[in-house]
C-alpha cells in the first residue's frame, strides 16, 4: 500500500514559495523521492515551479531565500509506506517516533533534501496503538 500525502504545511509562511538555489537541479530528485509530479512552472517574478502529488501541491522558487531555515510538515495516510518509498527500505527501530504535536500523538519523521529543505511527516497516532 502506498502513503497518502493529505496536507503541506511550512514552517514558516509558503508551502508554494519554498527556497531553492536552483530549480531545474532539484525537480528530480522530488518526482524520485517523493513520487511529486510538476504541473506548472513559470519564470517570473523568480523561476519556480508547482509539485503535486495526492492531496498537495508544493513550490520551489529561486528566491533568495534560506532553504535551511523552511521545509513543509505533510501528513500522510500510511507513514511506514511513505518511508520506505523515501528511503527504499522500511523502517526499522527508531526511524519513526512518537511525538506530541498541537493536534495530539503522532508517528513522525523528518527528512532533509539535498537543497537544504528539511520536511517532517507525520501520521496521527492512538494510544496504545502499534508503533510500527
Amino acid at each position: 500500500m502506498k502513503a497518502v500525502f493529505l496536507t503541506a504545511h511550512p514552517y514558516q509562511q509558503d508551502a508554494m514559495n519554498l527556497p531553492v538555489a536552483d530549480v531545474e537541479a532539484a525537480i528530480p530528485y522530488y518526482e524520485k523521492t517523493f513520487g511529486f509530479r510538476v504541473v506548472s512552472r513559470k519564470e517570473t517574478p523568480h523561476k519556480s515551479v508547482i509539485l503535486a502529488r495526492d492531496q498537495i501541491q508544493i513550490g520551489l522558487a529561486e528566491n533568495g531565500g534560506d532553504p535551511s531555515s523552511e521545509g513543509c510538515f505533510f501528513k500522510v495516510e500510511n507513514i511506514d509506506a511513505a518511508f520506505e518509498e523515501i528511503y527504499g527500505a522500511p523502517p526499522t527501530g527508531s526511524d519513526i517516533e512518537v511525538r506530541t504535536l498541537r493536534s495530539g500523538p503522532h508517528r513522525v519523521f523528518f527528512h532533509a533534501a539535498p537543497d537544504g529543505l528539511c520536511y517532517m511527516l507525520a501520521e496521527p497516532h492512538e494510544a496504545g496503538a502499534s508503533s510500527g
